[in-house]
């Protein structure tokens, strides 16, 4: 299977606890198949007139093109941020088996019952 049906979205937050929520809850509206929180990164960034740095945590959500929509939808409105980063990534390949499953984990209906070994 080949993307750029499959992508992968990144944003950030300063901290570990709302960077597992919106984890959480984008996995559990089945918006993303996969979450995964990096922790901590340092960002240099303006910020009103001023350069910025803060401590922040990475979250990286597997997902699909048709899902971005509703993902962005559910990070805006769930984020903390006044302008959250939200970056979508096409995913150029990947093993079948992997991107399939990712395809079931985010389709509309019941979920499936196998997931793989690691997400």
């Amino acid at each position: 299977m080949t993307g750029p049906e499959f992508l992968t979205v990144l944003t950030t937050t300063d901290s570990a606890a709302k960077a597992q929520a919106l984890a959480r809850g984008a996995v559990g509206a089945r918006l993303a198949a996969c979450a995964q929180v990096s922790a901590p990164v340092t960002s240099v960034y303006h910020w009103q007139g001023a350069i910025e740095t803060t401590e922040e945590w990475q979250v990286l959500l597997k997902t699909t093109a048709a899902c971005y929509e509703a993902l962005e939808a559910h990070l805006t409105a769930e984020h903390d941020y006044d302008t959250p980063e939200i970056l979508a990534f096409p995913v150029v390949r990947g093993s079948a088996p992997y991107l399939a499953w990712l395809a079931d984990e985010t389709a509309p209906g019941d979920a499936p019952e196998d997931p793989p070994d690691r997400a």
